[in-house]
């Protein structure tokens, strides 16, 4: 006869406490000091980069040492002074990815086990200081948020780069996982619009259309098949329909373009230009390629544009603030980040 023995409870399972997660939000970059000095380091980064000038042959490395980083930081310190913030000494681009940081980690303080920091692609603090401290409180995981809503090779591609040669150099890594360009997502979209129909409804007179400015890059970039044109253009049109205009109403222009090759058109300057001399006599400006407001934005646009459509007959000019850290602006990332943390929250 079989005898059974008697069963033994088992001791409760002890659950593994659950791994950490980390959040780098990163954005394009800015000089530690608006001195010529500051400008010339983050410049040398900036334009050595592969990914942003992609001929560093002889002839490049000659132009950039020879004669753009002998001249153009004085120039360009200039501009960041305009728009410096004295109180912090920094730049608006860092104080504004700061502060993202911050209220995304408060909108995720509920999850203990997640943890947000920010970075920038070129100049301080940087992609892998990011990921360091990360990884020193116990993330094994970490999402990389690249805060560009339309990909290009110059910005998004070059951040991926960036992360992957730090991970790189790990013998234990972190898993990794990389949020995609999100240029007609439909919470973009909408904050987009709110953060047009706000400021519009602020403002003390009716703009007789809207330009959306993006960030240029070089024709030749396009033809090679970076898709950043054609998100850019669908940005512009899931906007049109969101605001009920047609492309008279809003216009898709291109900014920022740099040396003698063809850009990507229409440009905006140019287009400035055209519109106060053929009567345009008050426009809006907004800035949908930028997720912070920084130099491009505060003097390119906000400055020297308003400038050239003032001087050619132009009479009102205003340009629409980056989502940056508004609510509509966070609503957008904290849908991006949890989205993409499925299966790991």
């Amino acid at each position: 006869m079989t005898t059974l023995a008697p069963l033994v409870s088992a001791k409760p399972t002890v659950q593994p406490s659950q791994p950490r997660v980390g959040v780098l939000l990163i954005n394009l970059g800015t000089p530690d000091t608006a001195d010529a000095a500051g400008v010339r380091v983050y410049l040398k980064e900036f334009l050595s980069d592969a990914r942003v000038i992609e001929d560093q042959g002889l002839i490049w490395k000659a132009v950039l040492n020879g004669i753009i980083l002998r001249s153009r930081p004085r120039t360009k310190a200039l501009d960041y002074q305009k728009i410096w913030n004295v109180e912090k000494n920094e730049s608006p681009l860092k104080t504004i990815t700061r502060s993202q940081a911050g209220k995304l980690a408060a909108a995720l303080s509920d999850r203990a086990h997640v943890v947000v920091d920010w970075a920038m692609r070129y100049g301080n603090p940087s992609i892998k200081a990011g990921i360091d401290a990360l990884i020193a409180k116990g993330c094994e995981r970490i999402l990389a948020v690249p805060l560009y809503p339309q990909y290009s090779a110059s910005t998004s591609a070059t951040v991926c780069d960036e992360v992957f040669r730090v991970l790189a150099s790990l013998r234990s890594q972190p898993t990794l996982r990389v949020t995609p360009p999100y240029y007609e997502d439909e919470a973009y979209i909408e904050a987009l619009a709110v953060s047009i129909e706000t400021h519009l409804a602020n403002l003390s007179f009716r703009p007789e259309l809207i330009v959306a400015s993006f960030h240029g890059m070089p024709k030749a970039y396009v033809d090679k098949g970076d898709p950043y044109q054609r998100q850019c253009i669908a940005t512009t049109q899931a906007l049109r329909r969101r605001l009920g205009m047609d492309e008279t109403k809003l216009l898709l222009t291109f900014q920022s373009r740099f040396g003698n090759d063809e850009w990507l058109q229409p440009y905006t300057d140019k287009t400035m230009e055209r519109l106060a001399k053929e009567g345009v006599r008050r426009i809006a400006v907004v800035t949908p390629g930028f997720s912070a407001d920084c130099l491009e934005t505060l003097e390119e646009i906000a400055q020297e544009n308003a400038e050239i459509f003032r001087h050619n007959g132009g009479e009102q000019f205003s340009a629409i603030p980056c989502l940056n850290d508004s609510d509509p602006g966070m609503d957008v990332i904290r849908t991006l980040v949890l989205r993409e943390l499925q299966g790991w929250i």
